[in-house]
Formats: C-alpha cells, structure tokens, sequence
C-alpha cells in the first residue's frame, strides 16, 4: 500500500509539473510589457522633474506603476540609508519629490532628461516578473548616473503591470 501511495505521488508531482510553465487562466507577461512599463517608469522619473506641479505628477506616477493598491511593495530607493524602505505610497512620494523624511531631497526633481534600462535578465512567471540589471540616468549636462536595479511585476485587475518590487543601489566601489 505504502509502495502504492508513494508511486501515486511521484505520477501526481509529474503530472503536475508538466504543466507548472503554464499560466491556465492567467495572461501571461511578455518580454515586451516589461520593456514598456520600464520605459514608462523613466519617462514618468523624467516627467516629474519638468512638472510644475512636481508632487501631483509623482502621485499620478506611484498610482500608475506601483502596486501600493494591490497589496505590498518592497521598495528600497537609491538614496536611502535612514529609512531604506518605502512602505507606503506618501513615503514613496516624500522619495521621489521630498517632503516625509528628512533626508529625501526630492530624487526625481534632478531633472533627468532620460532614464534607459539596460537589462541583464528578466524572468516571467505567468502574471508575475522579475528584471534586473542597470539603469542609466541622464542629467541636463548628459552625464549619466549608474544605477543598479531589480523591478518585481505583477498584473492588476485590467491586466497593467505594476511594481511590486523596486530595490535600486549605486554600484559597489571597492576603498
């Protein structure tokens, strides 16, 4: 009976596993979305620096990217080093605009005049994401900054990806 049970299993667990690469009911992301929410990420960074209204345009910016709506976001700014992570949705802003937290300067307010991603990997799992790699900031004297990130995604109700994870860091630099 044991050898029976046992043999059940191991059928179960390859049967299922078979089909463990497929989404049933769920989309499944492409490549493709994640090229475009990323671009819409750097153009939405951009855009916050040329608003007249910096705060409104990096809320319209965190309400469309960011997952804050849908559960938690693991988010770890750039320059961030008294209060790492970003919670909620007004911490995020005070990030992006400053204002909450004494040490955040206004991150988006650089301006930047562009954001590209330059990806090392990107890995899809059905209505779920990962992409890592380096992004490059160019400030108004074309100088660009190096900064390494990894994005997590997922799909909301109308099936927009949305930033579930953010974790930027500059480059380790050897003393």
């Amino acid at each position: 009976m044991k050898k029976l049970l046992a043999t059940t299993a191991l059928m179960t667990f390859i049967a299922t596993s078979a089909f463990a690469g497929q989404c049933g009911t769920h989309h499944k992301i492409t490549k493709e979305e994640i090229l475009t929410a990323q671009k819409a990420w750097g153009d939405g960074i951009v855009n916050i620096g040329k608003a007249k209204d910096h705060k409104k345009a990096a809320m319209e910016h965190i309400n469309k990217l960011y997952a804050y709506d849908l559960g938690t976001v693991l988010f770890k700014p750039t320059k961030a080093s008294v209060v790492e992570f970003r919670d909620t949705k007004e911490e995020a802003l005070s990030y992006f605009v400053g204002g909450k937290e004494p040490e955040d300067k206004g991150f988006a307010l650089a301006p930047f005049t562009k954001v590209r991603f330059d990806n090392k990997g990107i890995i899809i799992d059905c209505d779920s994401a990962m992409a890592m790699g380096n992004y490059y900031f160019t400030k108004t004297d074309g100088e660009e900054i190096k900064v390494d990130y990894s994005f997590g995604y997922i799909e909301d109700k109308d099936g927009h990806l949305k930033i579930n994870l953010h974790h930027s860091s500059l480059p380790y630099k050897p003393e």
